[in-house]
């Protein structure tokens, strides 16, 4: 911390590697309704954001801005502490946004997913509620002539590329991190995801790949004989399975624990999404494969995830795991509720298991169930290839200053951008990284792929900057 009051006092650019910024919570009297203006006039919500200036060259210094995705915001900024270190580094002001209809964003409090309400939970109205949001921030905080760089990891990395690509004369660059902007927008195969996931258990040990669908073999044959109680005392349920849709609710529980310890494979334990261990993926096999039966063994290993504490004394099918239009999992909570929204609208999440390319059982999932689905749900029927149309899908060479981020370890990586596109529309690919593991801040456990990838993204943003900077002060 002196080393940073030191480099603010004189003037200097410096790097410290572990800053601790004292966010302050603040909210931002937001419109609701961005393109309608009979349905809510100009009504707002408060939206809560997250600011620091402690590193900040007031008035000149850039404007580090997260676009916030699927939940509570402080989990965002907890876990994205390279944004900060960068800000030490680039003498910027540091905003964490919180996306409409997640955390304490409801624009109509408890009543915001009922029918019609929810309505307003969409990709171009969150994009709008940034724009505004910066807009009028640098209004208010003398900062008309700071470039504005835009942050994001997952579903956030792919509303910072949509934030340049539609309002580019707001924004000047944007880092995304493990943004799936292509498989989200319909395009890729449904059976790349959780044969990505299965790779990642595989590359370990082929071994622990053949034990775990070994153990869903197991499953599956005591199903088959309605072998219901043998099913509970193994997996410790708390309730006796009874039906095919208890089995496909278990299934689905335990095909989400290998599904997050896969995106979390960090080489340290983390508290993001849960409780994780260092390296997730070789403690789940070595559970796997150091134990005398496999259906405990898989029991014992979906407890890394459900039952880190170790507290539970039996598994809760439904309130551990809930089912929707995310195979991947929508969470728990409210915030469950708006993934599942948004799942059911503009954000395609047709992925499946097939037992053949990936160790688990056989779960469907198409556009007709989809549909079904989202409509009895949601009331609403989803636009296939809308993401696509609105925002260039894989057409992206005319766009410019946008970072792809990726982790070679991430089941999500090969629905984003793998190869660079133009000296401006930069792929960096982290051989050892897991989910935006590049976003987190330094650790001495951080494989050389991600050091080598931040500084990349360091000197490519300072780069845009410059740039920015320039353009400013020359009017333009």
């Amino acid at each position: 911390r002196e080393t940073i009051k030191t480099c603010l006092q004189l003037d200097i650019e410096c790097y410290y590697t572990d800053p601790k910024p004292q966010f302050k919570e603040k909210y931002f009297p937001q419109i609701m309704d961005h393109f309608n203006f009979n349905s809510m006039g100009n009504g707002t919500y408060e939206q809560r954001y997250l600011i620091t200036d402690e590193y900040w060259k007031s008035g000149s210094g850039p404007i580090f801005f997260y676009t916030g995705n699927e939940g509570d915001i402080w989990e965002f900024a907890l876990n994205s502490g390279f944004i900060t270190e960068l800000a030490a580094q680039q003498r910027a002001l540091v905003i964490f946004a919180e996306h409409r209809y997640y955390g304490k964003s409801l624009p109509f409090g408890q009543d915001s997913f009922n029918i019609p309400e929810v309505g307003l939970l969409t990709v171009e109205q969150a994009l709008a509620d940034y724009a505004i949001m910066i807009t009028e921030l640098k209004q208010q905080l003398g900062a008309s002539a700071c470039p504005v760089i835009v942050f994001g990891g997952s579903y956030g990395g792919m509303l910072s590329v949509y934030m340049r690509l539609r309002y580019p004369n707001i924004v000047a660059g944007a880092l995304a991190a493990s943004a799936p902007i292509l498989s989200t927008a319909g395009m890729g195969e449904s059976k790349q995801f959780f044969q990505d996931v299965t790779s990642d258990f595989e590359n370990y040990a082929p071994e622990c790949r053949d034990a775990v669908r070994g153990a869903f073999q197991r499953l599956q044959d005591l199903a088959q004989i309605e072998d219901y109680g043998r099913i509970q005392s193994a997996f410790s349920l708390c309730k006796t399975p009874s039906s095919y849709k208890d089995i496909h609710q278990l299934n689905g529980l335990l095909r989400n624990a290998f599904t997050l310890m896969a995106m979390l494979d960090y080489p340290y334990s983390t508290h993001f999404m849960g409780s994780m261990p260092a390296n997730p993926v070789k403690v789940a096999c070595d559970t796997m494969l150091g134990g005398a039966d496999l259906l405990h063994a898989l029991k014992d290993t979906a407890g890394i995830v459900y039952n880190s504490t170790g507290d539970l004394t039996c598994f809760d099918l439904y309130t551990l795991y809930v089912e929707c239009a995310d195979p991947t999992g929508c969470g728990l909570g409210f915030n469950s509720l708006a993934w599942d929204y948004q799942a059911c609208t503009e954000i395609e999440m047709c992925y499946e298991s097939n037992n053949v390319s990936d160790m688990f059982p056989l779960m469907p999932f198409t556009e007709k169930q989809r549909e079904q689905y989202c409509s009895k749900r949601w009331g609403v029927i989803p636009r296939p290839g809308w993401l696509k149309t609105q925002f260039w899908g894989d057409a992206l060479s005319t766009a410019s200053n946008i970072i792809f981020s990726n982790g070679d370890l991430d089941p999500w990586a090969n629905g984003g951008v793998r190869k660079s596109l133009s000296s401006s529309l930069i792929a960096i690919n982290i051989s050892e990284g897991a989910h935006h593991l590049d976003l987190r801040e330094a650790n001495d456990a951080d494989p050389a792929s991600v050091i080598k990838a931040r500084k990349m993204e360091s000197d490519t943003i300072a780069q845009w900057v410059k740039m920015e900077r320039k353009c400013l002060q020359r009017g333009f």
